[in-house]
């Protein structure tokens, strides 16, 4: 209209510069998040996995053992 490109001023390119940094900042935390869970998860499954072995091992049947850490036998 005027003869400005918006997308050239400096106030736009500056925005868009502090737009993306703050979409990078909480990538950053939404990944680390999803890391903290995902590792908790995998230490809860090796864990049952673990009492699933010892108790195999000091002879209890697996529907006792599904039923008592609330697994499906699958």
């Amino acid at each position: 209209m005027l003869g400005i490109d918006l997308e050239q001023t400096r106030v736009y390119q500056e925005a868009k510069a502090e737009g993306r940094q703050e979409g990078r900042q909480e990538g950053r935390q939404e990944g680390r998040q999803e890391g903290r869970q995902e590792g908790r998860q995998e230490g809860r499954e090796a864990l049952q996995l673990e009492l699933v072995l010892r108790m195999l091992e000091r002879g209890m049947i697996q529907q006792e053992i599904a039923e008592l850490l609330e697994l499906t036998l699958s």
